[in-house]
């Protein structure tokens, strides 16, 4: 039969009502209202895994993601549970659901890359949030540790952005992991100085700093006889965050300290003598 042969007469509007409309609306109404229902449970759920989780000692960051992941997957059973409701085929849905990750994992490996690689940074806390670190070759302190990326902000107030492969895959270099830190400083005297002197002055100088800790004790020896200068090494011990300003004040107070005892910090310099000749030796 075809179209117009159909006789529209024949149509009759209340069973058409009664077959279709109300089965397909009352199957909407229920599809919406599990949506909306496992939406809110969703919603709930993940908010009393919330409270739990942060009575924990776990980190923030680590509960953030957790709940994150926890949301997506109610959603998702929710979603297939609706389609189901209202007549899709879910299982042919997953599997084109499943097709389709495959295709776009391939095209977006580097991000699923990344992804993986911030699950292993919020899992196994190299860092927290923070801490000065040294990664993917930035470093600065750590502002936020994101799924793809994370988020240092530099000495001189830059911000910069890592991928997280990046940052799991190479060397991280965390400076304010521990409470204390050891200053590493090499001050060059010359053959002709006093040395007993120049150990004495460099003792004082650094025992006299209050910011300088008594245990680990301060090491103040005599490393490398150079080519052009005795080595001489000075280790004192501070807090992390008095490291860098400790260091600066060490260095300057040194300074001043051998030129007022009269003892040179001699630059790289070479020696030539000239035999009776004339002729260089050098």
């Amino acid at each position: 039969m075809t179209l117009e042969n159909f006789d529209f007469a024949q149509i009759d509007p209340g069973e058409i009502f009664i077959e279709y409309v109300i089965p397909w609306g009352t199957n909407f109404l229920f599809a919406l209202a599990i949506f909306l229902i496992g939406s809110a449970l969703a919603k709930w759920v993940v908010s009393m895994i919330g409270k739990a989780l942060g009575k924990s000692s776990l980190d923030s960051m680590l509960i953030d993601f957790l709940k994150n992941i926890i949301r997506w997957i109610f959603m998702l059973l929710v979603i297939v549970a609706a389609l189901d409701q209202i007549g899709v085929d879910t299982t042919s849905f997953i599997a084109i659901l499943g097709a389709a990750g495959l295709a776009v994992g391939l095209a977006l490996k580097d991000s699923l890359q990344n992804f993986a690689s911030g699950v292993m940074l919020i899992l196994f806390r190299p860092f927290k949030l923070g801490d000065f670190i040294q990664a993917g070759g930035s470093e600065g302190i750590v502002e936020e540790i994101r799924i793809f990326s994370t988020q240092l902000r530099t000495p001189d107030n830059r911000e910069v952005i890592i991928p997280n492969g990046d940052v799991y895959s190479g060397v991280i270099t965390n400076v304010t992991a521990k409470a204390t830190r050891r200053i590493d400083l090499v001050i060059g005297i010359g053959y002709d100085d006093d040395l007993r002197e120049a150990k004495r002055i460099l003792e004082e100088l650094v025992k006299s700093d209050e910011r300088v800790l008594e245990d680990p004790a301060p090491f103040v020896a005599v490393g490398e006889l150079g080519a052009s200068s005795v080595d001489l090494l000075v280790r004192p011990w501070t807090r992390t965050s008095d490291y860098f300003a400790t260091k600066c004040d060490l260095t300057e107070r040194i300074k001043l300290a051998l030129d007022e005892a009269g003892i040179s910090i001699p630059y790289p310099q070479m020696d030539i003598h000239l035999d009776s000749s004339g002729t260089p030796e050098s």
